[in-house]
């Protein structure tokens, strides 16, 4: 039985995160969860069913209310040893309770946003596999998180395409980047076939984005998202996270990264071979099933979705992305490959833009054009270390403010 801990319990890959463990309770014991402390309803729910041994809420004000709820709703039970505060998820992490882990125990980390970074590394050195949701990690911290690694292979990705790239991976050769296990050895890589769904805007002009409105935005065709990440795929920003997330998982280089639009959301991703061969995972659009396998790999299990219905007609389609009118994916590309500090910077200015134009003070194309001004002109120190990568995140926080408090004006 793998001990399990949950970081983000109450966002999308939480949840889903436990309706896997629901499933297959023989093989998973929660031992601790860690929210926000926005929906504290459902992580007391979270906690009367699966009965974890601690409970981390980064809202420190929130305890006292969580603790006032439990007792209202479940006088009858236990409560969970307690932890809040800003260091609350980095505390669960680390196992602050003391119970022990091993590598074949999972950390989850679903959190959103680049303040997943610390508790990322701090899973790192705990020794646990690391079953990452929080792309924004690797694209702030990627060097950082190279040199935290307990061992090879420990992060598994559970994004979908990069849990597809590697399954197909597996198909091959190539014995380079932090998931793989093994370290020496020639490559048989080619590129890697990211795949996007295009968002709700494919297909539209630049003119035709300029009065888009925050609920457009956030309705999405295909994947049920938190509004971060949903606005981030609108303006396939996300997409850009991913390759540079997937330069660093991979050890691939942005250049043999691309990024192509598939609307049906099938196929995940795709590797392609120096001999020509190209390999793709295929699976309904469901994200239970790369949770469910950043829990249990490299074994699979059963049950997880409904598979496609391969005797049944159907059609699958692939386009080019259209650069000119959502260039983030090239702003990324050119981020990742300029310094190990662009991409925290990009990541952080574009955090500060989707809450601007999700409030209502930054128009939808004005997101875009802050980031790449952002990376334009801020200067870059030499250095990957902590305080260098936080203190590049916060004046390009600062920066972004200033630019988008010019445009009001």
């Amino acid at each position: 039985m793998r001990d399990v801990i949950i970081l983000g319990s109450t966002g999308s890959i939480g949840t889903q995160t436990l309706d896997v463990i629901a499933r297959h309770r023989d093989q998973f014991q929660v031992r601790a969860l860690g929210a926000g402390g926005n929906q504290l309803e459902l992580l007391a729910q979270q906690v009367a069913l699966f009965e974890p041994d601690v409970v981390g809420i980064a809202t420190e004000a929130k305890l006292t209310e969580f603790s006032q709820l439990w007792s209202q709703r479940y006088s009858d039970r236990t409560m969970p040893h307690l932890v809040g505060g800003s260091q609350a998820m980095v505390e669960l992490a680390r196992l602050g309770s003391g119970f022990s882990i091993s590598d074949s125990d999972v950390v989850v980390n679903g959190i959103t946003g680049s303040v997943g970074l610390l508790p990322t590394l701090a899973a790192l050195h705990s020794g646990a596999t690391l079953a990452l949701a929080n792309k924004e990690s690797l694209v702030v911290g990627g060097a950082l998180i190279a040199d935290a690694m307990s061992w090879p292979g420990q992060i598994v990705p559970v994004d979908s395409e990069h849990s597809a790239i590697a399954q197909a991976l597996r198909s091959g050769r190539h014995h380079k980047g932090l998931t793989s296990p093994i370290v020496d050895g020639s490559s048989e890589v080619s590129r890697i076939i990211l795949t996007a769904s295009g968002g709700p805007f494919r297909g539209m002009s630049r003119s035709e984005l300029s009065d888009v409105t925050a609920e457009q935005a956030l309705n999405h065709p295909t994947w049920s998202m938190g509004p971060v990440v949903t606005i981030n795929s609108s303006t396939l920003m996300n997409k850009g996270l991913e390759l540079i997330e997937a330069a660093y998982l991979f050890d691939v280089e942005p250049e043999n990264i691309v990024p192509v639009v598939h609307p049906q959301s099938i196929i995940h991703s795709m590797v392609e071979f120096r001999d020509g061969s190209t390999i793709a995972q295929a699976s309904p659009p469901d994200m239970c099933l790369p949770i469910a396998l950043g829990l249990s790999w490299p074994q699979r299990l059963p049950n997880i979705a409904t598979p496609n219905a391969w005797d049944q007609p159907v059609a699958w389609r692939f386009e080019p992305l259209d650069h000119e009118v959502f260039p983030a994916v090239r702003l990324a590309q050119t981020a990742v490959a300029a310094s190990t500090l662009h991409p925290a910077a990009l990541n952080a200015a574009n955090e500060e833009c989707v809450d601007a134009f999700l409030a209502g003070k930054l128009p939808y194309l004005g997101i875009i054009d802050t980031v790449r001004e952002v990376l334009e002109t801020l200067d870059f120190p030499c250095g990957t270390d902590v305080e260098t990568v936080l203190d590049t995140e916060r004046r390009a926080r600062e920066y972004a403010h200033m630019l988008m408090s010019r445009r009001a004006n």
